[in-house]
Parts: C-alpha cells; structure tokens; sequence
C-alpha cells in the first residue's frame, strides 16, 4: 500500500551469489518461516533456481512517516 506508513533506512546493501547465498537463505528462511521439512531439497531448490541475496546492514533509520509516500502527497 503506497499510501500507508513506511521508514527509510539508510545502510550499506552487500549482494550475495552463489555458492555463498545458501546458508544465509537457509538463515532466512529460519527467521520468516521456521524449520523446513527436507533442508537438502530447500539447498538445492536454491542452487537450482539461482537465488542470490541481499543483505543490508542498516546504519540509520527514520523517521516513520504516515502521510503516504512521499510525504506531503496523497
């Protein structure tokens, strides 16, 4: 919803390929859904499908804004 509250956060955003993408998309998947029945099959799911990942280690954030982005405009 574009117009609902949003943060903005300002950081440093580090892109992951594989190999090195499996383990932390295993950690996130973790984090967001808990355990996975077969990890062998989620591993290779990933490897198969070419994920890579994201990370942002964030350095600042703020403030909340509720008036829509961007502020000021409805």
């Amino acid at each position: 919803d574009w117009n609902g509250p949003y943060v903005q956060i300002d950081g440093t955003a580090e892109v992951i390929h594989l190999p090195d993408s499996v383990e932390p998309l295993v950690e996130y998947f973790r984090a967001v859904a808990g355990e996975h029945p077969d990890w062998d099959e989620y591993r290779e799911a990933m490897r198969t499908q070419g994920k890579s990942l994201i990370r942002i280690t964030v350095d600042d954030w703020g403030p909340v804004a509720t008036g829509g982005f961007p502020p000021g405009r409805v």
